[in-house]
């Protein structure tokens, strides 16, 4: 009886019209864009294993394999794809870690503390936001060339100007998208911590840290996008193809009018998306992580 019973509550099967009706279109959308998504990706992977070097050769997907474009990448003395590799991590890291704590540090600043000047600093943070970093790039320039007069380390071609440069526009829209994180996060915390003794930095790096987890990981990771996969700004800093970008690298193969490879430009930007790939999977964590503790207290 009581099987009976269970059987009977379910209600009648539902047809394949009802349920392509009810939910089943929602699956023939999210198959369709994978497969839009997907596609440049594919191409892509396809063309740098075409020894023919050409993107228009690459239509028929994976027809021809060979790994002669990822040999040719490696063994161009004059364009060093590993120095271009390593000098991209640095630079990304570095701007990715930086960003993350003078962003949380500025953050934390304004959400927390009441001083003169804070209203008129949010609202500057935001007004400067209206203007894109490459509006700058003339000033950027004569202010580098100058500054490497007087101090070569912060002068054109070289990487530690690159980085003041990143940081310098990339300060303002962190810190304004901490700052609204960091507002969640209940004040009562802090004032119960003080009646412990403890103090700002105490507060901020033992606590508020592990509690914004999620917008720091977020932060980070756009960051370190931003910045590998910026061509302006890197190619008129980094002149030298030594102290050269992937992107500003990579562009050397296909700018040339009557020797463009597009197959060794390809193989490039495979292995050139691996560490963002690498980095999105184990932020992850972090971020579903912060979000399922964030909930749970």
């Amino acid at each position: 009886m009581s099987t009976a019973t269970s059987i009977s509550s379910k209600g009648p099967k539902k047809t394949f019209g009802q349920w392509f009706a009810a939910t089943g279109w929602r699956h023939l959308i999210g198959v369709a864009l994978c497969i839009y998504a997907a596609f440049p990706l594919l191409y892509v992977l396809s063309a740098s294993l075409n020894p023919n070097g050409t993107l228009l050769s690459s239509n028929g997907f994976f027809s021809t394999i060979g790994l002669e474009s990822y040999e040719k990448l490696f063994a161009n003395e004059q364009r060093p794809f590993a120095a271009w590799f390593a000098n991209t991590m640095f630079i990304g890291l570095t701007i990715a870690a930086a960003s993350v704590l003078l962003g949380a540090l500025a953050a934390y600043s304004f959400s927390r503390m009441r001083f003169k000047g804070r209203r008129f600093g949010l609202v500057s943070l935001l007004v400067v936001q209206i203007f894109p970093q490459l509006l700058a790039v003339v000033a950027i320039f004569i202010l580098l060339t100058t500054l490497g007069d007087v101090y070569p380390a912060l002068g054109i071609d070289n990487q530690i100007a690159l980085i003041m440069v990143y940081l310098g526009g990339a300060l303002g829209v962190n810190t304004y998208l901490m700052y609204g994180f960091f507002n969640t996060v209940p004040i009562e915390i802090d004032e119960a911590a003080k009646i412990d003794g403890a103090g700002h930095a105490r507060i901020f790096f033992t606590m508020i840290l592990r509690l914004v987890a999620p917008i720091l990981a977020v932060v980070g990771l756009l960051s370190f996008i931003s910045t590998t996969s910026d061509f302006v700004i890197a190619s008129v800093v980094l002149v030298s193809p030594e102290n050269q970008t992937l992107a500003v690298g990579l562009y050397s193969y296909v700018s040339e009018e009557f020797t463009s490879n597009w197959s060794v430009f390809a193989a490039g930007a495979v292995l050139a998306a691996i560490p963002v790939m690498a980095l999105f999977l184990f932020l992850q964590k972090y971020i579903v992580g912060g979000l399922t503790a964030g909930a749970g207290k």
